[in-house]
Formats: C-alpha cells, sequence, structure tokens
C-alpha cells in the first residue's frame, strides 16, 4: 500500500469521527430543545436528501480536480456545518427556531459529506490496481467502521452530564460555552480541522480525467446515463442493488438501535450510543474476515445478507447485556463481512465502466436515495406509535426478503450469461488518462 492511502485513511477516520459524533450532539441538542422523537430521522433524511441532490454534479466536481485537494474543500463545508450548529444556541431564538437551524446545519454538513465522498472513495481506485481493491476497501471500511464506533462513543461521552460539567468547567471553554451541547460541538470542531490538516497531505495521483462540463443541464443529463450503465451492467447491478440496501438499512437501524435502548432497555443517549458502537465493533470484524475474498468470489457473499436480516429480528428477545451485545456484534460482523467485497466489486465495475468520481456519485444517488426511503418509512413508523420491536421485525423481514429477491436475480443474469464471473476483475479505462 502507498504511503498516500494511509493518510487518506486517517483523513477519513478523522470526518467519520467528527461526522458521528455530530450526529450523537445534534440529537442531543434536539433533546434539549424538546423535539418530537420523529424529529431525529429527519434530520438525517436532509442529510441524505443533499447526496441525492447534488449526486449529478459531486462526481464531476471529484473528477475535476486532485481528489486530496477536493477532500479538504468538502471538510472545509463541514465545518461550516459545524460553526452553524455550534452558534444557533447563542443566538436568542426560540426553540422552534434553533430547531430549525440544527436541520440546515446537519443539511451543510451533508452537502460536504456528499461531495467529500466521490473523493475518498474515488482515490482508492485510482491509487490501487483491482487486485487490492477488496482488501483497501476491507481497511477502509474497517478504519470507517472503527472511527463510527469512536466517534459515536465520542458524541455520547461529549455529552455525559459528569463529562459536560468537567468540560464546562475549564476556563477557555467556558468562556465560549454555555451548554453541554455547545461544548460538545466545540470539541468535535477541533477534529474536523484535524481532518483537513490531514487532507493537505495527500499526494496527487497524477490520474488526469476529461475536462469535465459546467453546464447543469449536461451533468444532469450525462449523470442520468451514468446511472442507466450501472443499472444496466449485469454485475454492476447486483453489487449496486445490495450496496444500496446495506446503506439504507444500516441508517436507519442506527436510530433503531438509539431508540431500542431507550425504550425496550431504559437506555439514556449516551448509553444507547455505546449499542452503536458495539454494531460497529463487529463490523469491523467482519470486514477484516471479508478482506480475504478475492474480487472474483464477491457475489458468493450474498446469503449472508439473508442471515443478517433474520439477526436483527433477535433484538427484541434479549434484555441482558451479554445478551444484547453478543445480538448486536453478530449483526455488525454479517453486515461488514457481506457489503465489503460488494462495496469493492462495485467500485471496481464503476472504475472500469465510467471513472472513479463519476461512479461513486451514482453509487451515493442510488444508496442515499434509499436512505430517505427507510428514514421516511421509520419516521412515519415512529409518527403511527408502533411498538419499537414491532418496527425492528418489519426491518429484519424487509431486509431478508430483499436479499433473497437479489440471490434470485444474480442467478437469472448468470444463467443467462455463464461466462459473466470471467469479467470480473478485468481492467478497465473508463474515462481516466494516466500521465
Amino acid at each position: 500500500m502507498k504511503k498516500g492511502f494511509y493518510l487518506v485513511m486517517i483523513a477519513q477516520a478523522f470526518s467519520s469521527v467528527a461526522d458521528n459524533a455530530l450526529l450523537i450532539a445534534a440529537i442531543a441538542l434536539i433533546a434539549d430543545l424538546q423535539g418530537p422523537d420523529w424529529m431525529a430521522p429527519m434530520m438525517k433524511w436532509w442529510f441524505a436528501l443533499a447526496y441525492v441532490a447534488l449526486a449529478a454534479f459531486v462526481g464531476a466536481f471529484a473528477d475535476a480536480f486532485p481528489k486530496g485537494k477536493v477532500m479538504f474543500i468538502t471538510n472545509a463545508i463541514k465545518v461550516g456545518g459545524c460553526l452553524l450548529m455550534f452558534y444557533c444556541q447563542s443566538l436568542g431564538l426560540a426553540n422552534d427556531e434553533q430547531l430549525f437551524l440544527v436541520f440546515c446545519a446537519y443539511t451543510l454538513v451533508g452537502i460536504g459529506a456528499a461531495a467529500y465522498s466521490p473523493a475518498k472513495y474515488g482515490i482508492v481506485t485510482e491509487m490501487l490496481p483491482p487486485e487490492l481493491l477488496v482488501k483497501g476497501n476491507s481497511w477502509i471500511e474497517g478504519l470507517t467502521v472503527l472511527s463510527i464506533i469512536a466517534g459515536t462513543v465520542l458524541g455520547g461521552v461529549l455529552i455525559n452530564p459528569a463529562v459536560s460539567q468537567v468540560l464546562l468547567a475549564q476556563p477557555w471553554i467556558n468562556a465560549l460555552v454555555q451548554t453541554r451541547t455547545e461544548a460538545a460541538i466545540l470539541c468535535i470542531g477541533v477534529v474536523y480541522l484535524l481532518a483537513a490538516a490531514t487532507n493537505l497531505l495527500i499526494p496527487s495521483t497524477n490520474v488526469r480525467y476529461p475536462k469535465q462540463h459546467r453546464n447543469p443541464f449536461t451533468l444532469i443529463s450525462d449523470f442520468g446515463g451514468y446511472v442507466r450503465i450501472l443499472w444496466r451492467d449485469k454485475i454492476g447491478q447486483i453489487s449496486l442493488a445490495v450496496t444500496t440496501l446495506f446503506w439504507g438499512a444500516g441508517a436507519t437501524l442506527q436510530f433503531i438501535v438509539i431508540e431500542w435502548g431507550a425504550r425496550h432497555l431504559g437506555y439514556r443517549l449516551d448509553q444507547a450510543s455505546v449499542l452503536m458502537g458495539v454494531a460497529a465493533i463487529g463490523t469491523v470484524g467482519g470486514s477484516i474476515l471479508a478482506g480475504r475474498v478475492p474480487l472474483k468470489r464477491a457475489l458468493s457473499v450474498l446469503p449472508v445478507g439473508v442471515i443478517m436480516g433474520f439477526a436483527v429480528m433477535f433484538m427484541p428477545i434479549v434484555h441482558e447485556r451479554w445478551a444484547v451485545y453478543t445480538v448486536l456484534l453478530i449483526i455488525g460482523g454479517l453486515s461488514g463481512f457481506f457489503v465489503v467485497p460488494l462495496n469493492a466489486l462495485l467500485q471496481h465495475r464503476g472504475h472500469v465502466l465510467l471513472s472513479a468520481g463519476h461512479s461513486i456519485a451514482v453509487q451515493n444517488f442510488n444508496e442515499q436515495l434509499n436512505i430517505l426511503l427507510m428514514l421516511a418509512l421509520y419516521s412515519l413508523m415512529l409518527w403511527l406509535n408502533l411498538p419499537i420491536n414491532v418496527i425492528i421485525i418489519i426491518f429484519g423481514l424487509l431486509v431478508a426478503s430483499l436479499m433473497l429477491l437479489f440471490i434470485h436475480w444474480n442467478r437469472c443474469n448468470h444463467r443467462a450469461d455463464p461466462r459473466l464471473e470471467n469479467t470480473i476483475g478485468q481492467h478497465g479505462h473508463g474515462q481516466a488518462l494516466r500521465h
């Protein structure tokens, strides 16, 4: 692995830690402002909406400049969202107005994340040959999940009443903030700055793409073509369908675990955030094991997704801490094992057919569109006051059923063209020109 690859990993880790810690801080701020239960998942909904709305443009932006520089610029946008959330509490506004600003602030972070993602994943395909993509993705996904653990736990720690008291007792912090959420967001802003500093150290990969269009209508038209190319590809469509389901389910499960911790286990928000970290630890283990799966065998892990859907349905029947942690570790491990090879396969296929930036933008568009759908469905179920355990059963059955459908779809594709397996791992030029 090249030195630049490790810098990408470090920058991604800092940025992901801050994103997930900020989510917990924002949920705590909504609770402090007495916002309704459905508001937290809807805030994530607006975050995902940024990915969908900007999908046609961020791929071109990522391919127009060195991706390390793009990561720096987009991380700066995240810092802007963090600052807006920080200052919204000191403007003397009514609770409803502050809640609206929290939505706006997290949406701004979403805009930064939407533009950050094609550069982050695209630079991996530029740095590594196809035979190292699964291993590289295993490292990236493993570290990303570790950073989710660290960020989630950091957010929970920062809003813990005892820790908040210690932070607010520090003269340099007390001079700037008045509340526990302000103190938490200030600390999270420092992590974003560390990510920005690391971005500046990432070397250029010397990969150049043709000059990108600037006309928005042309970009939207071209993007529609990119979406059709990946969905029509017999290998791309399966990996795209599975990763789309995984990220939509993962984003929803994040909120389900928090609500389940509160209603089923009686946990506070900072305690429930630890549960998300436990599931993430399992995902790290699964991601590490997935690094042994060769790219040509990526589709063989599809049945693991079915098992994961059924594993989720064990959540309502566990109460003891050891049982709770075991179930969450299993869910995380299964999800990490089956998504890493398919994510690598999709990135490779997109790089062959399109380009690094555009293929990741197509992937993000589909994944975030599913996040919008699944979070809206979850928010509706909360609004209807469905018991959290009923929601979990519905969620698990949905994931398992869709994975069975994708397995059948994949088998039909291979029956129609038995040579499909031989096309995996082949080099392609996409739209890149290496100098």
